[in-house]
């Protein structure tokens, strides 16, 4: 009996040891509490788990994607003699990508400019020919159309947020190897400064974009289209992986119009711009501000408005103007007949005038 009443002080009294200890310590270091108990608390699981596959993402959008062969006939000089000519047939690959369950197809009008033929390789294995619907050169757009019916329809992004870092994919015919899939991020967006084309807001992506990838979709991690594969960086000039495609937005608007009218409705101002340098603004850094006036259509638009060469464009709808390339696409987006609100600068004075915009030309 004493024997157990022993034992029982001696665990009492290391007991009453531990806490006197245990209450030194956090007396003395109180950040000890506080950092035993965030080890309690498990670690926040990440906003987003990175997959470890993108299969699941390809086998939604590549079923609607379809490998074009055109046919096109070239002239040749004859290396005998220059007076001397022959014709040539020239067979080349692209890319396309089905956005309706009947078949219309959406691809680049470069793959489809100047073509006397048109095959499409399904997913399943069916060939058929198909016909343009129509296409916007300004934006290197075509539509085609099959005669099929209950076709995969490709996934479309739905408002997409594009983000810098974004994990994309690109599908297409490249070198003629039909559904190769590349992949990489978004190397940036907005890009407008190509030369290449009237309108451009394209994705840059480091995902190889190969000959025969025109045409075809840049999808998301989780298959959605995000856009069309336009082009590439010309890689003789030491360019490696910088593609581009164009945001499935604007090419779905396109599309749409094409076939719902056979051409796209653009507001048109009737004058030419360009970017002006940047100028000091109040912290002392450079900023851009506007954009100059280079031509004006006498009786356009612009030129009713009171617009004229030199002016320099502040504003468009409220909105602030700094790049030449990014107005032009707002002022297309537009529909002929609106009315549009424009800020002007002209030497020491500046004032708001008002446009109605017409149909844009076609493009020669």
């Amino acid at each position: 009996m004493s024997k157990a009443i022993e034992l029982l002080g001696f665990l009492a009294k290391a007991a009453i040891a531990g806490l006197a200890l245990a209450f030194v310590l956090v007396y003395l270091w109180p950040s000890l509490s506080e950092r035993l108990a965030r080890q309690e608390d498990p670690a926040p699981p990440p906003a987003e788990s990175i997959p470890v596959s993108y299969a699941e993402a390809v086998n939604r959008t590549a079923p609607a994607v379809v490998s074009i062969t055109t046919r096109s006939t070239q002239i040749e000089q004859s290396a005998k003699s220059n007076a001397l000519y022959r014709m040539r047939q020239r067979l080349d690959v692209a890319s396309g990508v089905l956005l309706s369950d009947d078949g219309y197809i959406l691809t680049n009008h470069h793959v489809i400019n100047r073509v006397q033929g048109i095959q499409i390789f399904l997913w399943d294995g069916r060939v058929v020919p198909a016909r343009i619907v129509g296409s916007d050169p300004a934006t290197d757009l075509a539509v085609l159309k099959i005669d099929l019916s209950e076709l995969p329809v490709a996934p479309i992004a739905e408002n997409p947020q594009v983000r810098v870092g974004d994990v994309v994919l690109a599908i297409g015919n490249a070198l003629g190897l039909s559904h190769t899939v590349t992949m990489g991020i978004v190397s940036a967006t907005g890009r407008n400064d190509l030369g290449s084309l009237l309108f451009q807001d394209f994705i840059q992506t480091d995902a190889a974009i190969n000959s025969g990838n025109s045409g075809g979709p840049l999808i998301n991690a989780r298959g959605d289209v995000i856009g069309i594969n336009t082009r590439n960086l010309d890689s003789r000039g030491g360019a490696q992986n910088i593609g581009f495609a164009i945001p499935i937005g604007l090419a779905r608007n396109v599309m749409q119009q094409i076939i719902g009218s056979g051409s796209v409705q653009r507001g048109w101002l009737g004058a030419i711009f360009s970017d002006i340098r940047p100028s000091p603004v109040g912290d002392g850094s450079l900023a851009r501000r506007g954009i100059s006036v280079r031509e004006v259509a006498s009786g356009g638009p612009a030129w009713d408005a009171g617009i004229r060469q030199g002016d320099v464009i502040l504003r468009l709808d409220g909105e602030p103007v700094v790049d030449a390339n990014q107005f032009l696409l707002a002022v297309s987006q537009r529909q002929p007949g609106n009315q549009v609100e424009i800020q002007v600068s002209r030497g020491d004075e500046t004032f708001e005038t008002y446009a109605t915009l017409i149909q844009q030309p076609p493009i020669q």
